[in-house]
């Protein structure tokens, strides 16, 4: 279901889990359905904002490296310009 894209067995799946699942996959099942056609759309759309998440990680990642030591001048010159 993951990595062929077929989130419309997303609700046969969680159904089967509510049936006989542990308690653990029975919550989770839960919270997946509060936003159950946000998740349906992630498992289902080419569309990613893997690209986006891992640039906000990096820039992330250089902040802490670099906390206390120099300015927001520094930090814009590592973020746009990677070495």
């Amino acid at each position: 279901m993951l990595t062929q894209r077929h989130g419309e067995q997303l609700g046969n799946w969680m159904d089967r889990v509510e049936a006989e699942g542990e308690p653990e996959l029975r919550a989770f099942t839960a919270s997946l359905r509060r936003d159950l056609a946000a998740v349906t759309a992630g498992l289902t759309l080419p569309q990613s904002s893997g690209a986006v998440e891992g640039n906000v990680t990096r820039v992330k990642a250089i902040k802490r490296q670099m906390y206390g030591r120099a300015g927001v001048d520094l930090l814009r010159r590592r973020v746009l310009i990677p070495a």
